[in-house]
């Protein structure tokens, strides 16, 4: 699913002329939302310079002078054709009225080109700055040509003052809003890149496992071989031979695939989060997880401590999979309460759904591999991994997991790990 950012990203990528194109129209239409702060209609502060410098933010032409000259004859184009639909004889005051916008677009252009705006966009004092200041002498250098053309009286000390406090605002003003998309835009590939890490992460534990199971078997058939050579069965000794080595290629060849995975979830798990993040990035994807199955499910998260942690990817597999269990487990509608707190040296978390519960018999067994209650439409059972990546998880970072549960009433899984286990020194 695309979000608006993408998709205006992928509507203005079309081509560069039209890309051109809409964002030269779109700047058209916004400049006719105007405020005039002056007498008459001599100047006039509009959503067009807004919008034009947020399209260039989002999505920078390939020449910004060229954009500029563009926009502007496009829009005094524009003005014009609104006119002499009113008025066709009066096409010439027109042009010469309109003209002078053309300048402060060029400019606009010319001086975001000057500058090299890519370079100042991760610094938005800076950006907000300099775009203020090309905006002012933009905006002065149209006064001062209508005022050579049409006659206008020249702007007062006020006038100037309030030019320049206009050119900043709306200046902070996009750059504001630039920074808000590109910070939820690069929230959401986080959220996403951590939710691809801990599903990795999980694989890994069991390729860890299987390797360890790798290793017990080729050194099963080695001592097989010796003992049938030594029983002078030499034929069954070769076969029991090449058994082991042939294990002993699966072996490296996992180990090949182990390592490239654990290259990967380190470089997603580099950047440090805090834990109410990663608490975040739960709730919202399970959120999503329960409409996808036709589910109104409550997410409830209680949260009484936070800090950075440097487990994330870790701690995301494992809350992650115990509340999507709790989705999974949920007919209709119910919900899940989420609760973390402080508790001497432990970290302590809580997950409570409202669902169908386990089997009191069950309990002792469902962190074993292979345990699982769902079933596809035709009784195939899951592959039950879910739980035991959960149990490895908490074992790996040296803490305890309890499970209650009641057969229609829900159940409840009370973790405890360390903090300075997950919380970064």
């Amino acid at each position: 699913m695309f979000s608006s950012y993408s998709f205006f990203k992928l509507f203005f990528t079309k081509s560069k002329w039209v890309s051109l194109l809409l964002t030269a129209l779109f700047t058209a239409l916004a400049s006719e939302l105007k405020v005039t702060p002056f007498n008459g209609e001599a100047f006039r502060f509009g959503l067009g310079s807004i919008t034009f410098f947020l399209i260039i933010l989002i999505h920078p032409p390939a020449s910004l002078v060229r954009t500029g000259i563009f926009t502007g004859l496009f829009v005094i184009c524009f003005r014009i054709l609104g006119d002499i639909m009113v008025e066709p004889e009066q096409i010439f005051a027109s042009i010469k009225h309109h003209l002078p916008a053309f300048l402060f677009y060029f400019l606009f252009g010319l001086g975001l080109s000057i500058i090299h705006i890519e370079k100042y966009k991760t610094f938005p004092l800076l950006l907000g700055s300099f775009a203020a200041g090309i905006e002012f002498i933009g905006n002065g250098a149209e006064h001062i040509m209508r005022s050579l053309f049409l006659n206008h009286a020249n702007l007062g000390y006020q006038d100037w003052v309030l030019l320049f406090g206009v050119a900043l605002l709306r200046s902070y003003f996009v750059v504001g809003i630039y920074s808000s998309i590109t910070v939820s835009e690069q929230k959401k590939r986080m959220q996403e890149m951590l939710e691809v890490g801990s599903g990795l992460y999980s694989e890994t534990l069991y390729l860890q496992k299987s390797l360890n199971h790798i290793e017990q078997i080729t050194a099963s058939s080695h001592e097989l071989y010796r003992k049938l050579k030594k029983s002078n069965q030499a034929e069954l000794s070769v076969q029991a031979l090449l058994i082991a080595q042939e294990i002993h290629e699966v072996k490296k060849d996992s180990q090949r695939i182990l390592s490239g995975l654990l290259k990967i979830t380190i470089e997603k798990g580099n950047d440090d989060l805090f834990l109410s993040d990663v608490l975040g990035f739960v709730v919202s994807a399970n959120e999503k997880y329960s409409e996808m199955l036709g589910k109104k499910i409550n997410i409830h998260l209680k949260i009484t401590t936070d800090f950075i942690t440097h487990q994330q990817i870790q701690l995301l597999a494992l809350l992650n999979n115990l509340t999507a269990n709790g989705v999974e487990a949920i007919a209709e509608k119910g919900k899940i309460d989420i609760e973390i707190y402080e508790e001497v040296e432990f970290i302590s978390f809580i997950i409570k759904d409202s669902g169908n519960g386990i089997p009191e018999k069950d309990l002792s067994i469902i962190f074993e591999p292979g345990y699982t209650t769902k079933f596809n439409d035709h009784g195939v059972a899951a592959t039950g991994i879910g739980l035991s990546h959960v149990h490895e998880i908490v074992q790996t970072l040296h803490g305890q997991i309890k499970v209650e549960s009641l057969t229609g009433e829900g159940t409840t899984f009370h973790i405890m790990l360390p903090i300075e286990n997950i919380r970064k020194r």
